[in-house]
């Protein structure tokens, strides 16, 4: 892929592309190299008066359509990303650092996404009630809820804007959607996939820029009826306050700092190999990323040995290399963060025993690292490190694994491992998060729910209820 062809970046505003001018422009690097790749345009107040301005104008024509066509929009725009899906996949290793596998599943991720929320399109129901006489009627109709205003973090740059624009826009909504600007690139795939399957002009527009000006204008204006937000619980509550203001609806994945709870009689291969693997994907920049392993004592050396070691053997290098395992981290300041968070793991007492170290090349790479007998006093027990990092503690019980599960405020998502029924329904029932894996890290599919309790937001994306969330309730009763 030419450098040319990435410079192909701009603003999507009721059909127009946007770019120049007097615009400030935001520098896009390649996280496994310090490359620059090209510069995004950032949105004036006047872009984004007009995007909504459109949203606002566009929603009467769209919500009027039959669901079944907007349905048809979606399940088209699924056919073009699964078509394109090699330079869509390209485009998010060079902008996010990604594996080019982790991209090309995440790829398939995005189209499912369209897929399913386009057939659900024909499930929008209401129902009808008894009358209570002649010539009366009552009924629930389900309607859009109208203009939305939705923010999409970096980590996955195809998914997360998918995840945003299908069921937003089969519900009947308009939406204006602000990815993220280190990954630009790859949310405009998307988003020529949609247009180019028939979406109207006006439906979904995109813009980049200063957070603070973007999120101030859309969600301060009338024309918005409604927030989606993933991305960082600070940001997320700053959000959601602005949404309060103006009564309207929000749905909030922020962030999680998973729990996986190791039972004595669990499959330590299954368990090593599936928490493992989850842990390193995309270098730990994952929400749901397994994070604090509490393991009971019988098999905690086995464990920590079999963990270590898996970690030591990761290939890690530049995204599009097929051999790399893992990628960097998106960018300086996370490599930073994680560095400070290692480092304070082990003046708390913490023992590495795999990783612990920054590479000494280009890129923001990090060591593949596991961090042992941390107390709890160590931030990496309390902070969502958001980084190849895992802290592994050695627990007397399963309620004792439980008690420090839900000792954080966040509940974003959990894991156990065991091979007893009943310490499943355990584990099941007792862990306080959103979306709980059972001898599975597998939690997120276009039918399910995801998201969180406590800190880690409400609401839901995906699924029936991810749908739900788009549609408002009308109750209506008649009489002739």
């Amino acid at each position: 892929m030419s450098k040319t062809q990435y410079n192909d970046l701009y603003l999507a505003i009721g059909g127009e592309r946007r770019s120049g001018g007097a615009r400030n422009s935001i520098e896009i690097v390649n996280p496994g190299t310090e490359e620059t790749l090209g510069a995004v345009p950032a949105a004036t107040k006047d872009d984004l008066e007009d995007a909504l301005g459109i949203a606002a104008e566009a929603w009467a024509g769209w919500k009027s359509l039959p669901a079944g066509e907007r349905g048809a929009i979606l399940v088209r725009t699924a056919a073009l990303i699964r078509e394109r899906a090699e330079e869509i996949a390209l485009l998010a290793t060079l902008e996010s650092g990604k594996t080019l596998a982790e991209s090309k599943i995440e790829t398939a991720m995005a189209a499912n996404t369209f897929q399913w929320f386009g057939e659900e399109a024909r499930r929008i129901y209401g129902r009808s009630i008894q009358a209570h006489g002649a010539g009366h009627r009552m009924y629930v109709r389900k309607e859009p809820v109208g203009p939305v205003a939705a923010f999409s973090p970096w980590n996955f740059p195809i998914a997360n804007p998918a995840r945003k624009l299908a069921p937003a826009l089969v519900a009947g909504c308009t939406i204006i959607l602000k990815p993220a600007e280190e990954t630009p690139a790859s949310a405009l795939a998307v988003y020529r996939c949609l247009e180019d399957a028939g979406a109207p002009k006006g439906v979904a527009s995109i813009v980049f820029g200063d957070p603070e000006l973007i999120s101030s204008v859309l969600i301060n204006s009338d024309a918005i009826r409604k927030i989606s937000f993933t991305g960082s619980i600070p940001v997320g509550r700053r959000l959601g306050a602005l949404a309060a203001q103006g009564g309207k609806l929000s749905t909030m994945e922020l962030g999680g700092h998973a729990p996986v709870i190791i039972a004595a009689d669990a499959d330590m291969e299954k368990a090593v190999s599936l928490t493992a693997a989850s842990k390193y994907r995309n270098a730990g920049q994952v929400c749901v990323s397994p994070t604090r392993f509490y393991v009971e004592r019988p098999v905690y050396e086995r464990f920590v040995d079999a963990f270590s070691n898996y970690a030591k053997g990761l290939e890690v290098g530049e995204g599009a290399n097929p051999e790399s395992q893992m990628g960097p981290l998106i960018a300086e300041r996370r490599r930073r963060a994680v560095s400070e968070i290692v480092a304070d793991a082990i003046e708390s007492g913490a023992e590495v025993t795999a990783g612990g170290s920054a590479l000494d090349r280009p890129g923001y790479f990090y060591r593949p690292t596991v961090l042992v007998n941390a107390p709890h006093k160590a931030r990496v027990m309390r902070e969502e490190p958001f980084g190849p990092v895992a802290a592994i503690n050695p627990a007397d019980s399963l309620e004792e694994a439980v008690r420090e599960a839900n000792a954080l405020p966040y509940g974003l998502a959990a894991y156990g491992f065991t091979q007893s029924a009943r310490n499943a329904l355990f584990l099941e029932e007792n862990l306080e998060a959103g979306m709980v894996g059972v001898n599975t890290t597998r939690i997120s599919v276009p039918e399910s729910p995801f998201g969180g309790v406590k800190d880690s937001g409400h609401g839901s994306e995906e699924g029936i209820e991810g749908l739900e969330a788009y549609l408002t309730t009308k109750f209506i009763s008649s009489t002739i």
